[in-house]
Formats: C-alpha cells, structure tokens, sequence
C-alpha cells in the first residue's frame, strides 16, 4: 500500500491473509521508493528460492508520483509535470513480473487512477496501459448504482486467454463479449450477475447463452 490512509492499512492487516507492507500519505515520497524497493527485493529473493510470489500494489500511479519527486531532474518535462525519466523505475518495478525456469513466479498485480482530473495521473496511466497481462478496468457509474462488482467488462480483458481456456469455451466467450458490446457497461453489468445468479457455475452460464 502506498500512499494510503493509515485506517485502511490497518483494516487491510487485520482482514488480508498475507504480509502487508505499507507507506501511508503522511510519509514522504523517499519512504514510499524505499518500502516499494524492500517489498521487490525480496519477492525476488522468494522466487529465487522457487517460491510463487503475489504482490498486489496499491497503486502504481501513486509510486510513479514518488519516483518523479525523488528523480533528480533531468531538464526534460513531460506533459502534467512528470519527468521523462521518473517513469522508468516504476515500469521496472511492474516488469519484475515473471516465470522463472527452474524456480518459481512472481506475479504483480497493480491498481492505476484514473480519471482524476490531473494530467499527471493521466500520463502515467497511459504510459502502463497495456504493458499487462491482463486489465480490469472499473467504472464508477456502476459502484454509483450500487452495482458490485463495478467492472467495464467490455474495457476488460485477457491477453491470450485461448492458451487459458478451450476451444469451446473461447466460442462462447466471444460471442458474449459481441453481446455485450452493444450494452453500456451499467446494462452489461446488470445482465452479468442476472444471468450468473440463475447459473450454478461458469459452464452452466455459457451454455446459457445459447439460448
């Protein structure tokens, strides 16, 4: 967690089965690089040793934030105030992700803000858009009509998701998503958990669509 409120640390340490490690907003920018750099260094350890290691970073805009106030400046600005080399260490950071051969895997998974109102965030989200394996975008029409889980499912996506499921399945699949496309994502939502309600499991719920 970096740069959080300490009441949501805490929350997080008492109800998350695993290691918390936290910088909270009251720290300065330095701290939150030195905490994301312990927590890297040793998942890396951890994989190393053939261990599969999950490290869920709340959020990668708020760590870029503080490698562009510790970077020294280079003379070149980018649009919204962000240093053309700030950025490097954070997509270091989230390309740390990887399957190790002979040893374990380290998978990151990292929130981004959007729709801030500040360039800045705006120019870091586009600067880590696309470089995952898989993007979950949520949309906060939905969580405003108290619609959980308040994801764009259209917006979200998998890359090579055929090596993930089978051919049938894959079918399926995309003709929902052409279903779907035609909905705004409150509609999509809406129709997702109608259809998942009345389905015992993923399989069931598939085949339903056939209908």
């Amino acid at each position: 967690l970096i740069d959080e409120r300490p009441e949501e640390v805490t929350d997080m340490q008492r109800n998350v089965k695993g290691e918390v490690v936290a910088s909270t907003f009251d720290k300065e920018a330095h701290e939150h690089v030195r905490v994301a750099n312990i927590v890297l260094d040793k998942a890396k350890r951890l994989v190393e040793c053939g261990h599969d290691v999950v490290i869920l970073l709340d959020s990668i805009t708020r760590l870029a934030r503080a490698y562009n106030t510790v970077q020294p400046a280079s003379g070149k600005v980018l649009s919204g105030g962000v240093d053309a080399n700030a950025l490097h260490k954070p997509k270091r950071f989230f390309g740390a992700a990887r399957n190790i051969e002979n040893g374990g895997s380290l998978s990151i998974i990292a929130t981004a803000l959007t729709e801030t109102g500040s360039k800045m965030d705006e120019v870091i989200f586009e600067e880590f858009k696309g470089t995952g394996n898989m993007e979950l975008q949520l949309d906060r029409r939905i969580s405003n009509r108290r619609i959980f889980p308040a994801i764009d499912l259209v917006s979200s996506s998998t890359r090579r998701d055929d090596l993930l499921l089978d051919e049938g399945t894959i079918q399926r699949m995309w003709v929902l998503r052409k279903y779907l496309a035609d909905m705004n994502p409150v509609e999509a939502m809406e129709f997702i958990n109608d259809k998942i309600k009345g389905t015992r499991n993923n399989e069931e719920f598939l085949i339903s669509m056939n209908g």
